[in-house]
């Protein structure tokens, strides 16, 4: 090894500052709302509940944060993965009725776990065919992507209504799901807690692949520099192809756990979180599934935080949270580097 070798081995790489200031507002908030609630349950049963509305909102959103991350695409049709990972979901629920009823921990997870990977067969593979057949054509041009995403949507809204009528449709909590773990004068529901393990998962899961993985550190690279990455011989097409089926798929896992979490599935169940999850992506840096973890979160909070304190405020309180998350810093919480 040469001099100039061993020195270039030696030297030091520049450090990475980390930026705590956006990790410290969840607890902070959290923290500030104590006084004003004034009872402690009822604060954690609030906490609890917002960080479970969180994680279904980061499960989500993760996926659309990442499609427009790597691959500038503004898909406002997002919220048809959620609807028909839901509906899927009952392919599975309802048939199986009596697994769903049955006072098994086992059978109850097995049930939701194989509508679960159902859900995200079925909207990967939908979320395929989407970005070959509507997608491909506009790449790059964000007012078609705007509208023909969300004629998308409509049009997938429409087809469920052929499928699975226009009624809602209930679907009913397996029932060890059920009823709350009581600490204290501190209720926890059960499925709130559920919710909470499988977002955590969920982000852990992608933190890891991203982090820890050759096709997370494409995918880091592409998001930052698409050109270099295909002229380093990657075809970032196919990997394109990847994450927006992942980004479906992870939209249909949120549309099951929204659909129990609310029990009633109409077709507008997803359109109706359409500008909440862009409202998180916003926050949290377009294309940053950290800033988009923590932006979930927020909006949670914040929410069940003033709907207890201030009813009507609760309205536009996802408004206004953005809106000072802005004035603070323009670009979210963890902007990516090319935006």
């Amino acid at each position: 090894m040469t001099t100039t070798q061993m020195t270039l081995a030696d030297a030091e790489l520049p450090k990475v500052r980390v930026d705590i200031l956006p990790l410290l507002i969840v607890p902070v908030l959290a923290l500030l709302m104590l006084p004003l609630v004034g009872s402690f349950p009822t604060w954690v049963t609030l906490t609890v509940a917002g960080l479970a509305m969180g994680m279904m909102v980061f499960m989500m959103a993760s996926g659309l944060t990442l499609i427009f991350g790597l691959m500038d695409v503004l898909n406002f049709g997002h919220g048809a993965f959620v609807s028909v990972g839901a509906f899927t979901g009952t392919l599975v629920l309802l048939p199986m009725k009596n697994w769903v009823e049955a006072d098994s921990v086992l059978m109850n997870l097995s049930v939701v776990g194989l509508a679960i990977v159902l859900a995200m067969v079925v909207t990967g593979l939908l979320g395929w065919a989407f970005e070959r057949i509507i997608i491909r054509p506009v790449y790059g041009l964000h007012l078609k992507q705007i509208l023909i995403t969300m004629g998308g949507m409509i049009v997938a809204e429409q087809l469920i209504h052929v499928i699975w009528g226009a009624e809602q449709i209930p679907l009913p909590l397996p029932e060890t799901f059920r009823g709350a773990f009581i600490i204290g004068d501190a209720a926890l529901e059960k499925y709130r807690l559920i919710a909470v393990c499988v977002g955590l998962t969920v982000f852990i899961t992608m933190f890891l692949v991203l982090n820890r993985t050759k096709v997370g550190l494409l995918i880091r690279a592409g998001v930052e520099n698409g050109e270099m990455v295909e002229a380093l011989g990657y075809r970032i097409r196919r990997l394109f192809v990847g994450v927006f089926m992942a980004g479906s798929a992870l939209a249909g896992l949120g549309g099951v756990m929204w659909g129990l979490y609310k029990e009633t599935l109409t077709a507008a169940i997803g359109g109706e979180m359409t500008v909440l999850v862009f409202i998180v992506i916003i926050i949290g840096g377009l294309g940053s599934v950290g800033g988009c973890f923590i932006g979930a979160m927020l909006v949670a909070l914040v929410a069940n935080y003033a709907g207890f304190l201030a009813p009507k405020l609760a309205l536009v309180s996802d408004i206004l949270l953005m809106v000072t998350i802005l004035l603070w810093r323009p670009q979210g919480l963890y902007p990516v580097a090319k935006r």
